[in-house]
């Protein structure tokens, strides 16, 4: 985690910079999701859930929102590059797999799942 402090760190200037929204429910924040453009589409930048709020729909209508944001503002698509074991949930939801990113953490590979999820249908 240490290694990926800075990319998971979210300031009030990426909170600025970018469409960045929580899920609250009696002022407790359970979850939030971020949006960011790109030149070939939105990318859903962070969509985290706290653990104990797993399983509840959040993380659902956190999508949800995302994808009515995103499309709202433009989108055809919207791109996820997911954490592994987010997958599953991001395919559940109608997000494809179209590659993956390659990297390498403490010496031992890492596979990042690339995918998409198509707002014109």
């Amino acid at each position: 985690m240490k290694q990926w402090r800075e990319q998971l760190t979210i300031t009030p200037e990426f909170i600025t910079a970018h469409e960045t929204f929580v899920a609250e429910v009696d002022r407790e924040i359970l979850g939030f999701h971020a949006l960011v453009e790109t030149p070939e589409s939105w990318r859903l930048e962070h969509l985290w859930v706290l653990p104990k709020a797993i399983g509840r729909g959040v993380g659902r209508s956190l999508f949800d929102d995302a994808v009515t944001r995103a499309a709202a503002l433009g989108a055809l698509c919207l791109t996820i590059e997911a954490d592994p074991n987010a997958e599953p949930f991001y395919k559940h939801l109608g997000a494809v797999r179209t590659g993956a990113v390659r990297t390498k953490i403490d010496g031992r590979a890492r596979e990042l799942p690339l995918l998409r999820f198509d707002l014109t249908l």
